[in-house]
C-alpha cells in the first residue's frame, strides 16, 4: 500500500497514491520520476469523495478511504474528470458503498456507460454554477470543456475557498513525500510541471486560457490537483505558469532539434549552435530527435522562443524521427515562436521541401529567411549560410 493521506484543512483529505511503476504516461510520455493520482475527501454533514485513482492502485486506495470514513457511509461520488487514471476505480467504489450518489456533468455521464457499461443509480447531474451542499461546506461546479477532455470541469468549495481542479494545475512526478507547494523546491519540480502541461494539455491552450479566466475570477486560497501537490501557501505560483503556458508566453533561447544518419547534419546543428552562443544567447539546447523523447523537445520548446529544425533527407522526405517530432508540434498548435530550418542530402533533396511546409502550415511562426540546405558535408559558403541563420535566430530571439 502506497496510499498517502493528510489532512489539508478540517474535513477534508488528500488521499494519493504514487506511481513509479508506470513508464509511460497515456503510454508514450516517459515517467523517470514517476507520477501522483490524487483524490480527495470531505467529511462534514455529508461525505463527498472527489475523484478517484488509477485501478492498480485500488487496494490500498480503499483502505485508506475506509480508514478516513470510519463508520460512515460515503454520500457522494464526485467525478471532476472521466480519464482512466481519475476514474478506474469507480465501480469499486460504487460496489461497496451502493447508496453512493455519484455527481457529475451531462457529457460525463454518458462516458460512464461508455467506459463501464452501466449508469450509476444514483445520479445527480450538474451544470455550470450549480451547487452541492455538505454541511458547512459547499461545492459550486464551473464547466471547464476541452482541459483537455469534453467533459471536463472543476469544483470550488466556497467557505474554505479550495479549487479542485482536476488536470489543470498538474504536473508529472511522484510526491517525495512532499503532498504541499511549501514543503518542495519549485524549480525541482518546475520542467515536469511544464512538460505535463505542453504534452497533455498543449493543444487545447485556447481552452485553457478561458478556463483559466473563470478561475482568476476566484478568491482561491488552496489548490487542489490530481496531479502534482496542493498548493496551500502560494496557489498563485501556478495559476500565473499555466496562464504563461497557455498563451504560450516564452523566454529568451533556441532550441536545436535534428535528425541525422552518419553525422553531416549533427555538424551543421552543432555549428549553429556554436554560432547562436556567439551571438550572445545562453540558453541553447540542442536535440537529436532519435535519442530524446519528443515530449521532452517539446516542452523546452515551449520554453524558448526561437525554435531551429534540420533533417537529413531520407527516402525523398525527412527522417522518420523529425517527421514524429512535426507531427507532435503541429497537433499542438505552437504559436509565438521564431523558426528557422536546414537540412543536408546526398543526391536528391526532400527533407527542406517538408521542413519548409511545416514552417508555412505547422504553426504561427515568425520564419527566418536563411534556409541552409547542405549537399553531403559542409563548405565554407554553408558555413557562412548558418552564420547568418544564427544571426537572424538570435536577434529575433532578443526581441521576445
Amino acid at each position: 500500500m502506497n496510499t498517502v493521506s493528510v489532512e489539508i484543512l478540517e474535513d477534508l483529505y488528500y488521499m494519493g497514491v504514487n506511481d513509479r511503476d508506470t513508464n509511460l504516461f497515456e503510454n508514450m510520455w516517459p515517467l523517470p520520476e514517476g507520477v501522483a493520482y490524487n483524490s480527495y475527501l470531505i467529511t462534514d454533514e455529508k461525505t463527498a469523495l472527489l475523484d478517484t485513482v488509477k485501478i492498480t492502485k485500488v487496494d490500498g486506495f480503499l483502505e485508506t478511504l475506509r480508514n478516513n470514513l470510519g463508520e460512515r457511509d460515503l454520500d457522494y461520488l464526485v467525478v471532476h474528470h472521466m480519464e482512466p487514471d481519475h476514474s478506474g476505480c469507480f465501480k469499486t467504489i460504487m460496489d461497496i458503498y451502493p447508496n453512493v450518489t455519484v455527481v457529475a456533468n451531462k457529457k460525463a455521464r454518458a462516458m460512464m456507460n461508455d467506459f463501464f457499461g452501466f449508469e450509476p443509480k444514483n445520479f445527480l447531474e450538474v451544470k455550470d454554477g450549480d451547487t452541492l451542499e455538505l454541511g458547512k461546506k459547499t461545492l459550486t461546479f464551473v464547466n471547464t470543456p476541452m482541459v483537455h477532455w469534453p467533459e471536463s470541469m472543476v469544483s470550488y468549495e466556497t467557505s474554505e475557498k479550495v479549487l479542485f481542479s482536476q488536470d489543470i494545475f498538474g504536473g508529472f512526478g511522484a510526491l517525495n513525500g512532499t503532498v504541499f507547494d511549501d514543503e518542495m523546491n519549485f524549480e525541482f519540480f518546475e520542467d515536469e510541471f511544464r512538460r505535463y502541461y505542453s504534452n497533455i494539455v498543449g493543444k487545447y491552450s485556447k481552452q485553457a486560457a478561458r478556463a483559466l479566466e473563470k478561475v482568476k475570477a476566484l478568491d482561491i486560497k488552496v489548490i487542489c490537483p490530481v496531479h502534482g501537490v496542493v498548493w496551500r501557501k502560494n496557489p498563485q505560483r501556478i495559476i500565473d505558469e499555466y496562464v504563461k503556458y497557455a498563451n504560450q508566453v516564452n523566454e529568451e533561447g533556441v532550441v536545436i532539434a535534428y535528425g541525422t544518419m552518419y553525422g553531416n547534419t549533427e555538424k551543421m546543428a552543432d555549428q549553429l549552435a556554436r554560432f547562436i552562443a556567439e551571438e550572445g544567447i545562453k540558453n541553447v539546447r540542442v536535440f537529436d530527435v532519435s535519442k530524446t523523447n519528443v515530449s521532452y523537445i517539446l516542452s523546452e520548446a515551449w520554453k524558448y522562443k526561437g525554435l531551429i529544425l534540420g533533417s537529413c533527407t531520407y527516402n525523398n522526405d525527412v527522417y522518420p524521427t523529425m517527421n514524429q517530432l512535426l507531427y507532435t508540434f503541429e497537433m499542438n498548435k505552437m504559436k509565438n515562436h521564431a523558426l528557422g530550418i536546414f537540412g543536408s542530402h546526398g543526391w536528391s533533396g526532400g527533407a527542406i521541401k517538408e521542413l519548409t511546409r511545416f514552417a508555412s502550415e505547422g504553426g504561427d511562426f515568425q520564419v527566418m529567411p536563411t534556409v541552409v540546405d547542405v549537399k553531403g558535408t559542409m563548405e565554407d559558403n554553408d558555413i557562412e549560410s548558418l552564420r547568418q541563420l544564427a544571426k537572424e535566430i538570435a536577434e529575433a530571439v532578443k526581441e521576445a
